[in-house]
């Protein structure tokens, strides 16, 4: 079996990541080439894009999601928000809503909510978006409780709203449309986005979204990828299953002494990918960090991880350097200010932060 360091996986990454050399790829091909970027924060989805381009165009993401809709906002991956691309986006969500996780009545006790509550309010849903309408959460509380005359529904959509949302989304109910004002609304997919086609079957997915993931986070063991997708929260079967139904297309390397799976079409470019010597500045939540997790010790040392996932789920801002964190940033008092956890060479840090400091401003 072919060895490889982790030093050469993360040079690798970083190139196919668009992180070690950024060019002119579009804001939908940089989605789909990290098999989504997080939206939580959406001037930090907006900057993860920026950064790997060599030329940021204001306003393109927001263009994509918007006009051409090409790129579509809504909670896949983990239970937050993410851009996919609208051709893509389907088979996400059918592994995320693998997870079922409100069979569990751990869940149902949190939230107050059963399985055939929530059927009713995606079907409730469905039919208050068939129109092809968007509508506020309000909006949509109101003609979800209208539709099923239960009081009950609507006491569970005020307390756990976006938790309730989630399944609905995976299940291909709703997804954010054009926002009124600072009100956040829903639409349908089949009718907001052109290219949708409905859920596919959960092979066709498996294959899509596991090499999407190896082809950007990879090499990576099946663990890895459901720590990426659900935190290790699927069943282990199932995600056995959806690499045996992707397995066309993948090859194994060993990465210090781990066998990982890869496409089979990066292999030879990972063996003669050399280690990373750059120093580059990533914003929060990016991708390069999200892929592995702040768990990964081969990315984020150990001692640092309080630095790098703060509480309240908050990714800070990275150094990278040599393909590792090397620190974190924030921009403060119209300045960048930076903690490093070693030394970096002076000259590329300081080139970086300029950078950095022109895709703020």
């Amino acid at each position: 079996m072919i060895s490889v360091t982790w030093a050469q996986a993360l040079a690798w990454r970083m190139r196919r990541q668009f992180v070690e050399r950024p060019g002119g790829a579009s804001a939908v091909d940089i989605a789909r080439r990290l098999a989504g970027v997080q939206a939580q924060v959406a001037s930090a989805a907006e900057l993860a894009v920026a950064v790997r381009q060599e030329t940021p165009r204001q306003g393109e993401v927001a263009s994509a999601v918007l006009d051409e809709r090409t790129l579509v906002k809504t909670w896949a991956m983990r239970g937050t928000l993410h851009l996919l691309p609208a051709d893509e986006v389907a088979a996400h969500l059918v592994l995320c809503a693998a997870i079922r996780n409100w069979e569990k009545p751990s869940w149902q006790r949190n939230f107050g909510a059963t399985p055939a509550d929530l059927e009713a309010i995606a079907e409730a849903a469905a039919a208050a978006l068939a129109g092809g309408g968007a509508l506020t959460r309000e909006e949509l509380t109101t003609a979800v409780v209208e539709e099923t005359g239960s009081r009950h529904l609507a006491e569970v959509l005020g307390s756990g709203w976006g938790v309730l949302l989630k399944p609905l989304a995976w299940w291909g109910v709703l997804c954010y449309g054009p926002s009124q004002g600072a009100r956040v609304t829903f639409t349908a997919p089949e009718h907001w986005l052109p290219m949708w086609k409905g859920l596919p079957p959960v092979d066709e997915a498996a294959r899509t979204v596991v090499h999407a993931y190896l082809g950007a986070h990879g090499p990576a063991t099946p663990e890895m990828f459901d720590n990426w997708l659900m935190r290790k929260g699927n069943r282990k079967k199932d995600v056995k299953t959806w690499f045996a139904a992707a397995a066309e297309g993948l090859a194994t390397v060993e990465v210090e002494g781990v066998s990982m799976y890869m496409l089979e079409e990066h292999r030879d470019e990972l063996v003669d990918t050399a280690p990373a010597t750059s120093v580059r500045l990533l914003g929060a939540f990016d991708q390069y960090v999200l892929g592995a997790g702040t768990g990964a010790s081969y990315l984020v040392p150990v001692e640092h991880r309080a630095a790098v996932s703060r509480t309240g789920g908050w990714i800070s801002p990275v150094v990278v350097h040599e393909g590792r964190v090397a620190g974190v940033w924030e921009a403060k008092d119209g300045d960048l200010a930076v903690t490093p956890f070693e030394d970096l060479p002076a000259g590329p840090l300081e080139a970086e932060t300029a950078r950095m400091r022109s895709l703020l401003a």
